[in-house]
């Protein structure tokens, strides 16, 4: 647009220079005409130079306006280029910082990443340590809120104090070095010096260790033909005990005033067991003392045969009616379904028996009789103590062979544990406490070994429940003691001191030792004198693997007191409470509220707070405690005996693994066949006389109780 104006201006000059020169042309005459030409001339050369001079000037003007815009198009181009540079730089700047933040942005995730990463390790590690936490960790908040709910304490209080041993005797005498005692037990299952907490306890008090030999075959009569039995004696056989005493082995607990001296607590207590026992010995003498001394006659021992069952699958199925052995059969086939597996994935059954205990007879399947018809082993069959009738075990409609019946039974439902034939007792334990079994006739072998803590936890709980049809039996108490006796040897080198140890285990101190761990550490006695356990005293009763610590070794079960015998009745009064048992289970600080929702359920379906006040409100049967001891047998007859009572335990055995009725049948028949042509029938006559004996010995211990 400029270049036109330019343009315009210089055409401009020249139209002017031209109009004047035609001006000038037309005005002049022929007189005038060189001068003219001349003027003319003179004109034209000043308008050409006049037009020149304005074109020139216009281009002049042009160039310099060119010049000038060329100048501002160089300059603005300048700017251009230097806000391009400046764009570029901002770019150049833009993509660094870019580059910047996505090198940051990547820096982010990858610690994001290892954040991430260390956030779920540590909440593996979290969950690892909270499972760890749930089954081993007494102050667990499932085991606080478990302790909470029956009372129990971290320790004992601030300031508890303890009884010094040496209180419980007249006199007290500890050897300055540690003496290893023999201790020579027919109810043992360990062999050798004990360890352990209890162990531990003893060389404190005492500077003792024991040294313990269990029975066996032979062990009895090598050790009679030695002369020494031992240092502490534990005799379970009524025959043995009567030939120690002929032969002089067992000392006279009078002599020297042993029994006055460093027995003490057992005179004072005792004394009805004492005089029962020198009722036995020809002598007159006292040696010793029988097993489960009551503080009372009239009263009797808790339940052992509860009839647990999972009471959680119970609930679950919808409380079904059981009245009989039918019923139940029914019940476990229904809770298989809903449980088929234990907590560690094996197979479940409804129960798990072993052969350990075995004696004259199956013992679980002798004592399912007892659980339900309340009849008690007595020689080769079973005895109502209520009657006074005798049911040999081989008698075709009798209870034995109606119990062996229903185990076979449920080994053909798949509901037996086909282990059970050769399985220990610790074995079958381990697989109730994982869950393996919906049953036990047994609170040892049920509740007790499967209500831990982690299981109360889940609401999962074994609990009472009798067929309506059912009368279990139940063991009265007696201030003369049972049958296993403590004794000491007559050639002790240290009878005072092997006193001393009896007398302890004899105090209320020392029977809650034996069963629960040291008292303040595992229990203790409140300002009233009501029992409570510790946290720990709590975890050790539901797991006995527990490590005991604080100064002790091994595990509660591995320092139990390896004797295998106990002093007082679990269920005689604890002469040191405010009148509470020596058994936990009714102590007012355990039966307070319900562990668990599962509990709770329990007793609001049964109406009742405690497993012994649910059994005493159905049918029982009460075997009365009286003086009633076996009576020895021939020579002759004890040879009869053990070829006839492995014949019915190693047929019995067999027929609960038959596979139909026709085998069952045949096995069972052979059994009987076999064991009379041994002489079956002088096992019977001498048992039905037992009966007779023992039915006597009850009703004057009854009628003396009215």
């Amino acid at each position: 647009m400029r270049k036109k104006a330019l343009a315009k201006k210089a055409a401009a000059a020249l139209l002017a220079a031209a109009m004047v020169m035609a001006s000038l042309t037309g005005c002049g005459s022929s007189s005038k005409d060189s001068t003219d030409d001349t003027t003319t001339e003179a004109v034209t050369e000043a308008v050409t130079e006049e037009a020149t001079d304005a074109v020139t000037e216009a281009e002049t003007d042009a160039v310099e306006e060119t010049d000038a815009a060329e100048d501002e198009t160089e300059a603005a181009e300048e700017e251009t280029d230097a806000a391009e540079d400046e764009t570029e730089a901002a770019e150049d700047e833009t993509e660094a910082a870019e580059d910047e933040t996505e090198a940051a942005e990547a820096e982010t995730d990858a610690a994001e990443d290892e954040t991430e990463a260390t956030e779920a390790e540590t909440d593996a590690a979290e969950e690892e340590t909270d499972a760890a936490d749930e089954s081993a960790d007494a102050g667990s908040d499932d085991a606080s809120a478990s302790a909470a709910a029956i009372g129990t304490t971290d320790s004992a209080p601030d300031g508890y104090e303890l009884t010094d041993v040496s209180e419980y005797s007249n006199e007290f005498y500890i050897p300055d070095e540690t003496v290893t005692l023999t201790v020579y037990s027919q109810t043992a299952n360990y062999s050798g010096i004990m360890t352990g907490w209890m162990a531990d306890l003893l060389k404190e008090k005492f500077n003792v260790e024991l040294n313990i030999i269990p029975d066996s075959d032979g062990v009895f009569d090598t050790r009679m033909q030695s002369g020494e039995l031992g240092d502490i004696i534990i005799l379970g056989s009524s025959d043995d005990y009567s030939r120690a005493v002929e032969n002089g082995l067992l000392f006279d607990w009078e002599e020297d005033d042993i029994l006055a001296d460093y027995g003490t607590y057992i005179q004072d207590h005792m004394s009805d067991a004492l005089e029962q026992n020198r009722s036995l010995n020809e002598d007159g003498a006292i040696h010793g003392y029988g097993h489960d001394v009551a503080t009372s006659s009239e009263d009797h021992a808790s339940f052992f045969y509860s009839w647990d069952i999972r009471w959680d699958l119970y609930a679950e199925l919808g409380y079904p009616e059981v009245n009989d052995l039918d019923d139940l059969v029914d019940l476990f086939i229904a809770m298989k379904e809903i449980c088929p597996t234990d907590d560690n994935g094996n197979q479940t059954y409804a129960v798990s028996l072993w052969p350990d205990w075995d004696g004259d007879m199956v013992m679980y399947v002798k004592s399912m009789a007892t659980a339900y018809y309340g009849y008690d082993e007595l020689g080769v069959g079973l005895y109502d103590p209520e009657t006074g009738d005798y049911y040999d075990c081989l008698d075709t409609d009798g209870p034995y062979l109606q119990m062996l019946k229903f185990f076979n039974t449920l080994y053909r439902e798949g509901l037996l544990d086909p282990d059970s034939m050769t399985q220990t007792y610790e074995t079958m334990i381990a697989k109730v406490q994982n869950g393996g079994t919906f049953f036990s006739i047994f609170n040892y072998s049920g509740s007790l070994g499967y209500n831990s803590e982690e299981h109360q936890a889940e609401n999962k709980l074994m609990m009472s429940l009798v067929p309506t049809e059912a009368s279990p039996i139940v063991y009265g108490l007696s201030t003369l003691g049972s049958t296993r006796i403590w004794a000491i040897g007559a050639d002790a080198e240290y009878p005072e001191l092997c006193m001393e140890i009896i007398n302890y285990f004899s105090t209320p101190e020392g029977r809650m030792t034996m069963e629960y761990g040291p008292e303040g550490l595992m229990w203790y006695y409140d300002e009233d004198g009501y029992t409570h356990f510790t946290t720990l005293g709590l975890s050790c009763y539901y797991d006995k693997t527990t490590e005991i610590g604080n100064g002790y070794s091994g595990s509660f079960q591995d320092g139990t007191l390896q004797i295998n015998n106990t002093t007082w009745a679990l269920d005689a009064e604890n002469l040191d409470s405010n009148g509470e048992t020596f058994n936990c289970l009714n102590w007012a600080s355990f039966s307070e509220d319900p562990t668990c929702d599962t509990e709770a359920d329990w007793r609001e379906y049964t109406g009742f707070n405690t497993t012994d006040n649910y059994m005493e409100s159905g049918n029982y049967t009460l075997s009365p405690a009286s003086a009633y001891v076996a009576s020895a047998k021939s020579t002759e007859l004890k040879t009869t005996w053990a070829q006839v009572t492995t014949c019915i335990t190693e047929g019995s055995w067999n027929a609960i693994y038959a596979e139909s009725d026709e085998e069952y049948n045949s096995i069972v028949s052979q059994m009987i066949v076999q064991a009379r042509s041994y002489g079956y029938a002088d096992c019977v006559e001498w048992s039905q006389n037992e009966a007779a004996i023992r039915k006597a010995a009850e009703d004057e211990t009854t009628g003396a109780a009215e």
